[in-house]
């Protein structure tokens, strides 16, 4: 165990001393620590089942944190009004894709219920771009198509996973005959949730505003607030019933909407702390989840994987992105890079919490399957696919596509966490 720790250190330190090098190629954080996680398991020198032990606490920070800071980063009115590309893969790409998602799934799985694959469907939709790093720090493609990207990978977790949890809800009252009460427990999480965090949000933003303008607190000590902020947020809704995570959410956007991008070290500071929990995480998956995964992997699990990557979301993407000012190219570049990360991993953990065994081991297995399956095919395609697309792009000259417009919400000092190690 203490070898096993010694090498989780040497691979942090590692990766950070030449991170910026790696991220612009196929060797991502999330590929290299999964395979770090991973190896450990396999040689025994971490056991899957201490690892899942910590997996649980370091998944739930990780993704409240995460939640909090690419909520907080989004202007929602200049979002509206004018950047549609990611907007219309929220709004429209996203469910496309968790509809298309179940269908698949009902004729790749008949055997399952309807319900359990509408969760799995919502479960594979949020996607991450960390996966895709040579995609958003590479300089040549149009900075309109990067920011898109990470604005889209950014809030499309938060989205999701009130769908996830009512579909989760109705899984288990589906499945439960005396279980009734779970369904309205899946509706008090997810109204109650955002309730919370928006009174939560906008009373820390005005807060921290009063406090600068009161030149009563300095940029050493904002970090630590918004972290102490993330962990009121989630405390409260718990208490009340509602979820967590969703008001973390929320919390960011009315935080966000508060604060107007003028608290820069808070996102400085937790950015940093997000990063090595998001790297932790990913080893831990790598270690406690991917090994029996991997032994669990079916024709029929593979296959509906592969669709949900390459055709599915392709598809929606390309769909939603119909009637824009966006070429096919790009509709095609955007559908192929959503890559599936941390969010579809922890999901799947808080999904299954109440499900029949089996039904779990199914959710769980597919998921993590499909993000390993992702880190690899994301990892190796990102550097190829994004040089083709530029070269392409330049090749139509100057066009509208590669303009972003003043007041754009993805051209922020904040928005970095995808786009730096």
């Amino acid at each position: 165990m203490t070898i096993g720790f010694l090498i989780i250190g040497v691979g942090i330190v590692a990766y950070s001393l030449v991170g910026k090098r790696l991220s612009s190629s196929f060797l991502t954080a999330p590929i290299v620590f999964l395979g770090i996680g991973f190896g450990l398991a396999q040689t025994g020198l971490i056991s899957p089942h201490d690892s899942e032990t910590f997996l649980h606490p370091v998944a739930e920070v990780t993704l409240a944190i995460l939640l909090f800071l690419d909520a907080a980063q989004t202007d929602l009115n200049a979002l509206r009004r004018r950047h549609i590309w990611p907007l219309r893969m929220l709004l429209v790409g996203l469910p496309l894709m968790v509809v298309a998602g179940t269908v698949v799934a009902m004729m790749t799985f008949p055997s399952q219920p309807v319900v359990l694959l509408a969760l799995l469907a919502a479960i594979l939709a949020p996607t991450d771009a960390a996966l895709g790093q040579a995609v958003v720090v590479n300089k040549s493609v149009p900075e309109r198509a990067r920011r898109a990207l990470t604005v889209e990978s950014g809030l499309n977790d938060g989205l999701a996973l009130p769908l996830v949890l009512f579909l989760a809800a109705m899984t288990i009252q589906a499945t439960d005959q005396t279980g009734a009460e779970w369904l309205v427990f899946g509706v008090k999480q997810v109204v109650l949730g955002p309730i919370v965090g928006c009174a939560v949000g906008l009373f820390g933003g005005w807060a921290i505003m009063k406090a600068k303008a009161g030149d009563v607190t300095s940029e050493v000590f904002e970090g630590v607030y918004a972290l102490g902020l993330v962990a009121v947020t989630f405390v409260a809704a718990g208490l009340v019933g509602g979820n967590g995570f969703i008001a973390a959410f929320v919390a960011g956007l009315a935080f966000g909407a508060v604060v107007k991008g003028r608290c820069n070290f808070i996102y400085e500071f937790t950015e940093g702390e997000g990063q090595l929990l998001t790297w932790l995480a990913f080893l831990l998956v790598g270690a406690a989840l991917v090994p029996e995964a991997v032994a669990h992997l079916s024709f029929p699990m593979l296959a509906y994987i592969l669709l949900s990557l390459m055709v599915l979301r392709p598809l929606a993407i390309w769909l939603s992105l119909l009637g824009t000012d966006a070429s096919g190219v790009s509709r095609g570049f955007f559908g192929w890079f959503g890559p599936r990360g941390l969010a579809t991993a922890l999901f799947a953990l808080i999904a299954i919490e109440h499900l029949p065994h089996a039904q779990s081991d199914f959710i769980l297995f597919t998921a993590i399957n499909a993000v390993w399956i992702s880190a690899i095919l994301h990892g190796v395609t990102a550097g190829p696919l994004s040089n083709l697309y530029a070269r392409r792009i330049a090749a139509k000259g100057p066009c509208a596509e590669t303009v972003l417009t003043p007041n754009d919400p993805t051209h922020t000092k904040q928005n970095r966490r995808n786009t730096q190690l």
